[in-house]
């Protein structure tokens, strides 16, 4: 029986109305701040009065962290101040687009100077000792870029499916002719191809989630909240994506902090083949795959969500001089 409390799919949606909702409007602070160039960033937090330390979570593409509810409450459960901020140009915080549905962003480290800042404004002078940083998908990457341009920041970091490579969908030579194509015949700031605007997709056939109620939490929060709304990428935003995920496995040898790497066993999102290489040259890290579970560990059905969530408490509460390099 695990010593960790976390909330079950069978009484979810009930529990979601009485009281994870209703946590959220009684505890949880919400703030903005200027990120860089003056983007505004919208950012969240809960102070434990008894916490055993801080988690500072770090969220993936569209994502925002109305969509972060449930695990807010559930870390804060097991005895943790939590915090997280929604990416520039997406969620809650400001677009650099005038249409607000494109995903964009100059350079991943317009991401990482606005984290930095999110940590000095609102994580430092909330937190009694070092933070943790619990990362999913592409905050995987901007977290890694984070880790790299500032090693003492962060006591231990958790990648749940983190970025450090987008699943091919065509073959490297068709990828690359299409990229020489449409930067010369579309702006940078443009749609890539295929890419539109949002679109609510049914349950059936998702590539996110083996979890119904969970994926329909979501897509509900995200109705009730329009304007948090993003639809697909920017040529310029995958230009930005690929020099982060280069410089992160160039470095990796000396990433510099404990890390656990949560691979979802059946991820149709991301790369596992190069995640799992990144991880190797990873000093202090250890690869843990979650068979058959999706992209979304955090929002996937227990069987799945629960041994990852469980991995990532056990190893932020395990000694940093107890920990030790397993692939």
């Amino acid at each position: 029986m695990s010593q960790y409390v976390v909330s079950s799919e069978g009484n979810l949606e009930l529990e979601y109305v009485k009281i994870i909702q209703p946590f959220w409007q009684d505890k949880v602070q919400l703030g903005r701040f200027s990120g860089k160039d003056n983007v505004e960033i919208a950012y969240a937090y809960v102070i434990h009065p008894h916490a055993v330390g801080s988690i500072v979570i770090s969220t993936g593409r569209i994502e925002c962290f109305l969509k972060y509810k449930e695990v807010v409450y559930d870390v804060y459960q097991n005895g943790y101040s939590v915090f997280i901020h929604d990416h520039r140009g997406q969620g809650l915080s400001a677009r650099m687009t005038d249409n607000l549905h494109m995903g964009y962003v100059a350079s991943f480290t317009d991401y990482v100077t606005d984290f930095k800042e999110f940590i000095d404004l609102v994580v430092t002078p909330n937190s009694q000792s070092k933070p943790y940083m619990l990362c999913h998908s592409m905050g995987g990457a901007i977290g890694a870029q984070m880790i790299l341009a500032y090693p003492q920041v962060f006591e231990k970091v958790a990648f749940s499916a983190p970025m450090f490579g987008i699943r091919p969908v065509l073959p490297n030579w068709l990828s690359k002719l299409l990229f020489k194509l449409h930067g010369a015949i579309s702006t940078p700031s443009a749609y890539f191809f295929g890419q539109k605007d949002y679109d609510n997709q049914p349950f059936a056939g998702n590539d996110l989630t083996h979890s119904e109620v969970r994926y329909d939490i979501f897509r509900q929060e995200y109705q009730q909240s329009p304007n948090v709304q993003l639809g697909g990428v920017t040529g310029q935003w995958l230009i930005a994506a690929a020099l982060s995920m280069d410089e992160i496995e160039q470095n990796a040898q000396k990433f510099p902090i404990p890390a656990l790497v949560v691979q979802a066993g059946a991820d149709q999102i991301v790369d596992n083949k190069r995640q799992r290489r990144v991880a190797t040259k990873m000093a202090n890290t250890k690869l843990m795959v979650i068979n058959d579970a999706k992209h979304e560990l955090l929002a996937e059905k227990d069987l799945y969500r629960k041994p990852s969530l469980f991995a990532v408490l056990d190893f932020f509460a395990v000694s940093s001089d107890r920990y030790t390099h397993v692939i």
